[in-house]
């Protein structure tokens, strides 16, 4: 169940940011709803790995994947523009999302 609940947190966390975006600083209602109720439940989720798992790997695949889908939500709907540096530090962050994953002995399965 960790990894069902770090997926339901990732999800919330880039839905949240998604629309923090459209929040136009916190001055449209809707939007700004939306972040605060996604940031809310992402991080009620993302507390529920943590009982098991250690913070540091939890933390990192959260935050591993919430850029990749936040800058390919970018690139798509707000089109905004990725440089071959931009791409290859996308790739290092999966890279190491992916040791973490399937090398490390810190996490609890």
């Amino acid at each position: 169940m960790n990894y069902f609940y770090l997926v339901v947190a990732i999800l919330f966390e880039v839905i949240a940011t998604t629309a923090l975006k459209q929040t136009e600083g916190f001055t449209r209602l809707v939007p700004s709803l939306v972040s605060i109720a996604g940031y809310s439940l992402a991080f009620y989720f993302l507390s529920l790995p943590l009982r098991t798992m250690p913070v540091g790997v939890v933390y990192a695949i959260w935050c591993g994947f919430g850029i990749i889908f936040i800058t390919a939500i970018g690139w798509v709907w707000f089109r905004q523009v990725l440089d071959l540096p931009a791409l290859a530090g996308m790739g290092l962050i999966m890279a190491g999302v992916i040791v973490i994953n399937l090398w490390s002995k810190t996490i609890v399965h």
